[in-house]
C-alpha cells in the first residue's frame, strides 16, 4: 500500500492534491512542531491584483515552535474568517462554481474550531469530497523519524512551502497543467485548490 505522509495545509494547494494522486493512505504528522510562515496556516489564491495569501491566526505565534501543530490554537480576536470569506466571494464569485461550494466553506468558518488542526482537517475532508476522492486519513500515533519509514512510505513533510512555491522552485513538484482561470491570460500555479474547484466544478477531481 503506498502511502503519503504530510502535514496539514490550510486550503490545500493544487500542487497538494496531486501528491496524494497515487497514494491509497494519507498519514498525516500529528506530533511534529509547528513550524511558522508555512502552508499550515497559510494558503494562497487568485484576485484582481494577483496572488495573494489568507492566513489563519495562530495564539502566540512567538513561541509556536515549541509547540505540536495539533495542538496549536487559532486567534479570534480579529475577524479573519469573515474578511477570508469575503476575499474569496469578490475573487471568484463571478466563476462558474463559487455559488455550488460556498455554503460548505461557511459552514466551516462558522464553527470557529479552537485549533488550527481542526480547521485544516475540517476544509481536508470537505474539499476530498468535493473532488470526489474517497482517500484513507489516518494520523501518527508518534514522530516518525524520516529514517525509520517504512519503502512504501512517501515522506512529503514541508515539500511544498511558500517561498519555493512563489519563486517557481518547488523541488521536484508535479507538473501543473493549465486550466481558465477568473483572472489575467497567464496560468498561475501554485494556488489552492479551491481555484480550480471554482473553475472545474465536479471535474476538478479528474481534472488533477
Amino acid at each position: 500500500m503506498s502511502v503519503v505522509l504530510t502535514e496539514l495545509h490550510y486550503l490545500p494547494s493544487i500542487l497538494y492534491f496531486q501528491q496524494l494522486s497515487e497514494a491509497e493512505k494519507l498519514l498525516l504528522d500529528a506530533h511534529e512542531h509547528y513550524h511558522k510562515q508555512t502552508y499550515r496556516n497559510r494558503a494562497l489564491i487568485l484576485t484582481a491584483q494577483g496572488p495573494q495569501p489568507l492566513t489563519v491566526p495562530v495564539v502566540d505565534g512567538a513561541r509556536s515552535e515549541k509547540i505540536r501543530t495539533s495542538e496549536i490554537e487559532i486567534d479570534y480576536r480579529q475577524n479573519w474568517m469573515h474578511r477570508h470569506f469575503r476575499t474569496l466571494q469578490t475573487a471568484y464569485g463571478a466563476s462558474p462554481y463559487f455559488g455550488y461550494y460556498a455554503d460548505y466553506l461557511q459552514d466551516i468558518y462558522a464553527q470557529k474550531p479552537a485549533r488550527l488542526w481542526e480547521l485544516n482537517l475540517a476544509f481536508l475532508q470537505l474539499l476530498l469530497r468535493c473532488l470526489r476522492w474517497p482517500l484513507a486519513i489516518e494520523f501518527t500515533t508518534e514522530y516518525l523519524a524520516p529514517a525509520s519509514l517504512p519503502p512504501a512510505f512517501l515522506d512529503r513533510r514541508d515539500f511544498l512551502t511558500p517561498k519555493n512555491t512563489l519563486a517557481g522552485a518547488e523541488p521536484d513538484s508535479p507538473s501543473q497543467r493549465p486550466y481558465p482561470q477568473v483572472f489575467g491570460t497567464a496560468f498561475v500555479p501554485g494556488l489552492s485548490v479551491l481555484d480550480l474547484l471554482f473553475m472545474q466544478g465536479p471535474a476538478a477531481g479528474q481534472f488533477l
